[in-house]
């Protein structure tokens, strides 16, 4: 291994932080980790790996933190994880949730949540979605031109109104990876404030009588750690707030999460504060119903994803990789952002991680890598089981069936239970589509 390879730091040798962690876990005098009272060791003993480990109770006091501190309106940003157990929670506290496809919306509402709770997203919304959306009272965030006759044609020929919010796009550079900005202007999201663009699209849409167009929808980006881009946003949209009289301004999700123990992000909580008072400040009247769509900041530290290890292979002078059973199916995160990563042994959550590795998959790809810089016990050995936490966001969700792994289990756990969500998917799932 080469010295330039790693950045070898206290925080990524030293046992996993408690921060990164869910918030019902604790370490008992042998160093297992137990997540709502029940050993990880025992979870992946009845339910094998891959496999997410979802603490239910961290799940239940993030909705309830941003119900709270997005009083006048919240929405689950349900790209981040959905299945049915989530959404039903949503359904039971009550507030929003943000869809972006027609899959997402049909799964919100077979799990309870009403249609008037559902808002959906997306640049390029297809006519089926938005019939459904405007039969099932669903709130659309109109994106372009050409949704804006989609919506027409939808709403006319139904004879049934569409309450909607545009998207603008507010030209704020928010500092994250090229891939998630998605508030400035160069930007396959919605509607430009330069030029008038996005004002020529709202007189059109306010002349439409099958359109009941209440408010504005900036989203500037995701995995966010610093607030002030999002006060710059808000500057720069009160004034088109107050010329059409708007009742909601969405300031959308993005707000980041720690993957490392040397991050640090601002809670929801603080997020929201900082939210009403960029809207105060700019003058946004107090009528107006402030609202946001966290997905990320909600679930990713909820879940960890556990692992068995398939073969450790030391290369002199270069470096040592650990290969798991899972990869970039269950988590394209790393190849798609070169996203960071811990790795830590569930039944050693106490032990200083010395050896130096590079946690790969068993994908058919140089690229497959879980966790590129990591650190591990000396003593690892192949059949131990590791963990990388805080990947209950975009892990499940953008799961694949790449070289035809079967995608990895669900596991809720609260209160010394473990509840299966969503199985283990078979060989036979795999032919169900074959003709």
């Amino acid at each position: 291994m080469q010295a330039s390879d790693f950045e070898t730091t206290d925080f990524l040798t030293a046992p996993i932080s408690a921060r990164l962690l869910p918030s019902t876990s604790f370490i008992d005098d042998n160093g297992k980790l137990f997540i709502g009272s029940v050993a990880v060791s025992e979870i992946v003993k009845e339910f094998g790996t891959p496999l997410f480990i979802y603490d239910e109770e961290n799940l239940r006091q993030n909705i309830l933190e941003a119900k709270a501190a997005f009083s006048s309106g919240v929405a689950y940003a349900s790209k981040a994880f959905l299945c049915k157990a989530m959404a039903a929670l949503v359904a039971e506290y009550g507030i929003n949730i943000d869809v972006s496809s027609l899959g997402e919306m049909y799964i919100a509402m077979e799990s309870g949540v009403p249609g008037e709770n559902i808002v959906l997203h997306g640049n390029n919304k297809s006519y089926a979605e938005i019939v459904f959306a405007v039969e099932n009272g669903i709130k659309t965030v109109i994106d372009s031109s050409d949704e804006i006759n989609l919506v027409h044609a939808v709403t006319s020929n139904l004879k049934k109104k569409c309450r909607a919010l545009i998207r603008v796009t507010p030209g704020v550079e928010a500092h994250t990876h090229e891939f998630i900005k998605t508030g400035h202007e160069d930007s396959k999201f919605g509607f430009p404030l330069a030029d008038s663009v996005a004002r020529s699209a709202i007189e059109e849409l306010r002349d439409d009588v099958y359109v009941d167009l209440i408010g504005v929808h900036s989203h500037i980006g995701s995995q966010i750690f610093e607030l002030p881009p999002y006060a710059e946003a808000m500057a720069i949209l009160a004034p088109i707030i107050s010329e059409y009289g708007f009742s909601e301004l969405c300031i959308g999700g993005g707000l980041g999460v720690p993957y490392l123990g040397n991050e640090y992000a601002p809670s929801i909580s603080e997020w929201a504060q900082a939210a009403m008072t960029a809207a105060e400040q700019a003058g946004i009247s107090k009528e107006v119903a402030v609202t946001a769509e966290p997905g990320r900041s909600i679930v990713a530290r909820t879940a960890i994803t556990c692992y068995t290890v398939g073969s450790i292979k030391d290369i002199p002078q270069v470096r040592t990789y650990l290969a798991v059973d899972g990869g970039m199916s269950d988590n394209p995160r790393p190849i798609l952002y070169g996203s960071g990563y811990e790795v830590f042994l569930p039944s050693r959550a106490n032990a200083v991680r010395e050896k130096a590795v590079r946690v790969v998959g068993k994908h058919c790809e140089s690229g497959d890598i879980l966790v590129s810089n990591g650190f591990i016990p000396f003593d690892t050995r192949v059949g131990d089981i590791i963990a990388t936490p805080v990947t209950g966001a975009y892990g499940y969700s953008m799961a694949s069936h790449y070289n035809r792994l079967q995608r990895p289990a669900v596991v809720f756990v609260r209160d010394g239970n473990a509840k299966l969500v969503c199985r283990r998917e078979s060989l036979e799932d795999l032919l169900r589509f074959d003709m």
